[in-house]
């Protein structure tokens, strides 16, 4: 789907913009191209700079709240200063390499339910920047990201969220100012041990670091608590016979840390949304200091994207 608009940047009379992408779907690793298509307004326009930008839908928790904000993550300048005549018409194509971090947004083609992103366009006139052409961006997971969400799916486990949560996961490589939490509900085989499961991926152009952490049910004289489980895997290692066989070795070390699986239960405290982590982490995760590139950007909010039907394969649920 592309989303044109045709968007006043700067009042009555003045240039639009709209930017075209030739297709909305990527994954990491890989670019989004298309056009920024400017049209000049009823007199000369001395335009300093056009800048396209990924933005996303990020959780932050601060003293006791939590709320949503938008943070541009990525942003690439794809014209410098340029004079547009009255009514002229000019097309800047670009290239924009999407971060190998970037949050996976849809899987067999549906949006998972909590993920936001959009392409914007920021063009700036006399120290004026107007941000308003966005386009949805849907980035789809790598092979070794789908493998591992199969066996989650062979496994059990029901998709229950997605959300983006600012800080930093100590102990890995991230460079992005956020990470990913997928949540899903433990399926009937986990049940007696886990109430939900978060997976985190921190994906390079060598692999990428998972990382679980298990909602561990309490048992009857020991308090439910959470485990965290880091395991690294390399792209070539996306066809990999059993992949479920894998993931339920992981699950099974990542809960019996604190004790074999019968003589210890888990955590019923139950965390939605992904908040559990800035406390149940410990050590593990740290603020990140936001650079200009991951700043918030005050009072403004991104549209929901249009959440279709979840793949029944998968077990979503609306």
């Amino acid at each position: 789907m592309v989303f044109k608009k045709m968007l006043s940047a700067f009042g009555v009379g003045g240039p639009s913009v709209d930017t075209v992408l030739t297709n909305p779907n990527t994954r990491p690793g890989l670019t989004l191209e298309g056009q920024v298509n400017l049209l000049g307004g009823d007199a000369p326009a001395n335009i300093e700079q056009v800048v396209v930008g990924l933005v996303t839908r990020v959780e932050i928790e601060g003293h006791d709240t939590e709320y949503a904000g938008i943070m541009e993550f990525h942003r690439l300048p794809v014209s410098g200063p340029l004079q547009l005549a009255p009514k002229q018409q000019l097309a800047i194509p670009f290239q924009l390499p999407v971060p190998w971090e970037t949050p996976i947004t849809d899987v067999y083609g549906q949006r998972l339910r909590g993920m936001t992103m959009g392409l914007r366009t920021e063009l700036a006139i006399a120290r004026a920047v107007d941000k308003g052409d966005l386009d949805q961006v849907n980035v789809h997971p790598l092979p070794v990201h789908e493998r591992i969400l199969e066996a989650f799916q062979q496994l059990g486990f029901r998709f229950k969220h997605a959300d983006l949560e600012r800080g930093h996961i100590r102990g890995t490589q991230q460079t992005l100012p956020f990470y990913q939490e997928i949540e899903f509900f433990a399926s009937p085989q986990y049940a007696g041990t886990i109430n939900e499961v978060e997976l985190t991926f921190v994906t390079s152009p060598h692999g990428l670091e998972v990382i679980l952490e298990c909602d561990k049910r309490g048992g009857f004289l020991t308090p439910g608590h959470d485990a965290f489980g880091h395991y690294r895997v390399s792209h070539a290692e996306a066809d990999r016979a059993d992949w479920a066989q894998v993931v339920d070795g992981w699950l099974r070390e990542t809960t019996s840390r604190y004790g074999s699986l019968r003589a210890q239960g888990f955590g019923g405290h139950g965390h939605g949304h992904g908040r559990g982590r800035g406390v149940g982490m410990g050590g593990m995760v740290a603020g990140a200091a936001l650079g200009v590139a991951g700043g918030m950007i005050a009072g403004e909010m991104i549209e929901d994207a249009v959440e279709g039907d979840f793949a029944e394969d998968w077990g979503f649920e609306e």
